[in-house]
């Protein structure tokens, strides 16, 4: 893909054969940043793991101190007082059959999705809608319960679903430019925590192996695993 002259200056300041810190990579990723937006901070990981074996997939939560910068649309699936607690939480959108029978004509104005675990057989009739975009409701993410208050204000207060990919690979955005380097490196933080905490059973030999930084439309920054420990230990929560 070709690149501009912005772009190109960027990429000059980086050196591509170091591993960075965070803090120097934050600092990189920030200075360099050069789109006329505010721009997404996005890390990716690379885990020493085989999602085709059930006991290596990664998956999980986290909710970001600082958010993650985009407000987001939260449909929920529930009837009743579940209902109404959905839309006293913020719920941008709530309802049952209705609400199913709106995405299968095609609406699917909406960035996450809830539903109580007594709606799951309807919603799962839109299951192959939902699911190639990442939008299907999950136990493992806390975004099927019947506490659909708190799911709710977890979202829009920052949570961040993640999975890993074919590769072995997690993505997460971790911030805007705007957040600075002190929000960016507790967001991370707050990442790599639950990225820890998710390690499967089954994984063996060095866990995290490859994790790069970026901005959108900057390049990418590659950071020191072995980082992790003192970025837990500098910007973690208690």
């Amino acid at each position: 893909m070709a690149r501009g002259k912005k772009y190109a200056n960027a990429l000059a300041k980086i050196d591509r054969s170091k591993r960075y810190d965070f803090e120097e990579a934050v600092k990189l990723a920030l200075e360099n940043a050069y789109a006329k937006f505010d721009e997404s901070v996005d890390v990716a990981v690379v885990l020493g793991v085989d999602p085709r074996h059930a006991d290596q997939m990664v998956r999980g939560s986290v909710v970001l101190p600082h958010g993650t910068g985009k407000t987001q649309r939260v449909a929920v699936f529930a009837k009743g007082d579940k209902a109404k607690e959905a839309e006293a939480a913020g719920a941008d959108y709530v309802g049952a059959e209705d609400l199913v029978k709106k995405v299968q004509e095609g609406w699917l104005d909406f960035d996450k999705a809830v539903a109580t675990p007594d709606m799951m057989p309807l919603v799962g009739r839109i299951g192959k809608i939902l699911g190639p975009r990442g939008l299907m409701p999950s136990a493992k993410t806390g975004t099927v319960t019947w506490d659909v208050a708190k799911a709710v204000k977890e979202i829009k207060s920052g949570k961040v679903d993640f999975k890993v990919d074919r590769a072995g690979v997690v993505h997460a955005p971790v911030g805007k430019v705007s957040f600075g380097p002190q929000k960016i490196l507790e967001n991370l933080a707050a990442f790599f925590d639950a990225i820890i905490k998710a390690k499967p059973s089954g994984a063996k030999g060095q866990y995290i192996k490859n994790i790069t930084l970026s901005t959108t439309m900057g390049p990418g920054i590659k950071i020191d695993p072995a980082a992790v420990k003192d970025l837990l230990e500098k910007y973690g929560r208690d």
